[in-house]
This record gives C-alpha cells, structure tokens and sequence, in this order.
C-alpha cells in the first residue's frame, strides 16, 4: 500500500482526503495541519494567522457553484454562505468521509525533500517533537492566500500599516482615517466595513478593475454566468462586458479608471455595495499611491492626503516554504509549469492541489484533481508523455487572455477547467 502525505487540512486538502480514502489508498495516509482545525483560510481567529478571513466574511461563489458536488451545502443555506456556515460545512464533510483521525492536527511540515531513491523525506514539527518519516506520494493543499504580498512604495508611513491578511474587524478603525489599497475582494469588502466607522475612507487603484454585482436579473452572478456557456468565448465575454455596463456604468462614472483589458481576462471584484457607497460620498476614491511622507500619501495624480491607517489588499505569494527555493519556487511568477495546474514535468509522485483561482469556487475542481491524482497512484491514469510539451502549452494558451501578472498566475475559466479535468477522468474509466 503506498504511503501518501497531504500537506493541509484547508478545503482542498480535504478534498485531497476524501479522495485517497475513497480509492481504498489510506491505509498509510498522514495529513498535515499546522492549525488544530479542519477549514483552513476559513477558520476566522481573532489573532491574525494562517487564515485571512475576518469578521464579516461570506464567499464570493454562490452555493449552487461551491459545494463539492458529492456533498451538497445543509438545506437552508444563503446564497453566499457565511464563513461561520462554511466552517461547519467542512467540518461535516471532514466527519462524513473519515478524515479527522488522519490528521496531525498542531503539526507543521517543516521541510519536504526528494531522497536519492524518489522518496519523499518529510520532516515535521508538532506536539510529538520533530520528526522524519518517509512518504511515496505527495499532495500539496497549503493554500495560495495566506503569505501577504505587502505593496512597497517609496518613503516611509509613520501611521498603522497592515495588510489586509492581518484585517479582522472595522472597530479598530472608528473615528480613524482610512486608505485601503487594491481593487480585488478584500479591498473592497473592507473599504465598505472600514465605511461604516472611520472619519474617512478612501480606496486606491493603481490601474483599473472588473467589479461584478453578486446579483444579477435576482440570480447569482456566477449562476448566470454558466447559463451562457452555450456561447463562444469571445461572444460570452463581449454579451458579459455590455451587461455589466448596462447595468451599472463604467468606472468613470464612480471615479476610478477603466479597466484595459477584458472582463473575463483578470479576476473580477464581486461587490454590489462598492459604487453604491461611493456615490453616496461614504468612500471616496484615488488612483494608484506614488510615495509616503510621515503620515501623508501622495498620489500618481500629483493629489495628496493626510491618514491615520493603510490597509494594503493587495493580494499574496505563492509560497511553499517546506521546499528549498533551489527546488520549487514560484513566488513572482507569471505562469505557473504545472500541467492542468496540478502536475509537475519532472516529478511524478508530487501533486498541487487547489493551486488555481477560478471565477467561482476552488474546492470542487480540487476535489477533480485530488480524484485524477488517485486514478494515477492506482495505475488506472497515466499523465501524457509529452507533459513538458503540454505544460508550454498551457502556459502559451490560457483559457483566456489573462493579465500577466503574479496575481494571474493560476487563473483558469471555471467550466473550462472543469471539463478538461473531467475529461482526463473519463480516460480512466474507460481503461478499467
């Protein structure tokens, strides 16, 4: 029976889990996870940690596109869960499939090597001491949102900076004067906590973004989304771009640039509350931050302003700090060398789980490449020949034409992604 280690016990590396125990491989199986509960990044802590959600958190996906499709959210659920409710989900799913007694819960891997047989050498830290054990597979599910990639300007702040990975609630910020920094999810979800408290918000973008509503004609902006797939990509991105305008104008009119690329070609905001709030003068808006003096911040518009706090949302590393940097790094990468974002081109018993960001939900494509990664170490799947061949390819023709930025790294197209990994499942089944 191989030996196989998952490192992570977030929503992926649950995924990875259930998986391994389902194909009847779990026999020798270990999880990893440095926290002392099943959930990962959405387990809310009120000490900044591993987890970057805060206090008012809900998902970005609907329901009807998050849940891992074998195990569907409790009746009763909003449309966009809380992370209270997600919590509990995870939990229930970890009890349903058997996880917890597999997991080294308070446990960091503190180094994972490749010993001169192909072996995974995987060395540990938890309440039992350091460790080294030995594995023949290995599954990486740490997440990609959790090592903050602060902003660095030129000067000096001598007010409070934080990233937003360190954000947990607006109480701190009542009275104060706030810069959020970013254009994605964090930055605008906190700008609207921080709005309801400060003396004064501000949101600055360097560059334009895509803000969708989470509502659209009353249905979920994801859920419509789908219903178009029967159209070409480059019609289903125009018919997305006119709807989106229609509905709520362009940037300009909330005075923020435009973005300069497609709306499906970077990752949208999900917000309905954003132009609202600016227009109603409860946030104000600037472009991108050129320099900082003491506690006043100067403005690529030649503008400047006096704050008491930034919060810098401006997004995270991919970060595997187990591996040497000589090994695998791809912190500040434009592209990622994984084949269907999950397997490697020289390395044949190592798989990322859940390294891509879709628009939608993460978890059950992962539970897709956790279930092809067991067809493989069963032998019923075998990864192409030409994998390294595959890999340029990949990288060469994303599903669109993403922004070549860190942030854009893993971007894929959720249904897109979906059917290739089902596709690829599919061979299995019929070799069996």
């Amino acid at each position: 029976m191989p030996r196989i280690c998952i490192i992570g016990a977030g929503p992926s590396g649950l995924a990875a889990a259930k998986n391994v125990i389902t194909s009847g491989l779990a026999e020798s199986l270990v999880i990893f996870e440095k926290s002392g509960e099943v959930g990962g990044n959405w387990v809310y802590r009120e000490k900044p940690g591993h987890s970057s959600v805060y206090e008012t958190t809900h998902i970005i996906s609907s329901k009807t596109l998050s849940a891992y499709e074998d195990f569907p959210f409790p009746a009763g659920f909003p449309d966009y869960p809380s992370h209270r409710q997600l919590r509990e989900y995870f939990e229930s799913y970890a009890v349903n499939f058997d996880i917890p007694s597999r997991i080294r819960f308070h446990t960091e891997v503190t180094h994972a090597e490749l010993d001169h047989t192909g072996v995974w050498k995987i060395t540990s830290r938890g309440p039992r001491g350091k460790r080294v054990e030995y594995f023949d597979y290995l599954m990486v599910a740490n997440g990609h949102h959790w090592d903050p990639a602060p902003p660095k300007y030129e000067g000096s702040f001598t007010g409070k900076f934080i990233h937003s990975h360190d954000y947990k609630r607006s109480e701190p910020f009542r009275g104060k004067r706030v810069l959020i920094v970013g254009g994605g999810n964090s930055a605008a979800d906190i700008a609207m906590e921080c709005a309801r408290v400060a003396d004064r918000t501000t949101i600055s973008m360097r560059r334009g973004h895509w803000f969708l509503p989470k509502f659209m004609f009353g249905t979920p902006v994801d859920v419509l989304y789908h219903r178009s797939l029967w159209m070409p990509r480059p019609i289903r991105q125009w018919i997305l771009r006119l709807t989106v305008l229609l509905w709520q104008g362009s940037n300009r009119k909330y005075g923020m640039a435009n973005p300069d690329y497609g709306v499906l070609e970077g990752h949208p905001t999900v917000n309905s509350e954003l132009f609202y709030a600016i227009r109603h003068g409860q946030i104000a808006t600037k472009p991108g931050v050129s320099r900082l003096d003491g506690r006043t911040v100067y403005f690529t518009d030649g503008s400047s302003e006096t704050f008491d706090v930034i919060i810098a949302a401006t997004g995270y590393h991919i970060s595997f700090p187990f591996f040497d940097k000589s090994f695998i790094d791809f912190k500040g990468r434009t592209e990622i060398p994984l084949w269907r974002k999950m397997f490697h081109g020289e390395i044949h018993n190592l798989y990322f789980i859940g390294l891509f960001q879709p628009l939608g939900c993460i978890w059950p494509l992962a539970d897709f490449q956790a279930k092809l990664a067991c067809l493989e170490i069963e032998g019923r799947y075998t990864r192409p020949a030409d994998i390294a061949v595959r890999i340029e390819q990949e990288m060469r023709k994303p599903h669109f034409r993403f922004l070549k930025t860190p942030r854009h790294s893993t971007e894929v197209d959720y249904p897109a992604f979906r059917k290739e990994l089902r596709k690829e499942i599919r061979k299995a089944a019929r070799i069996q």
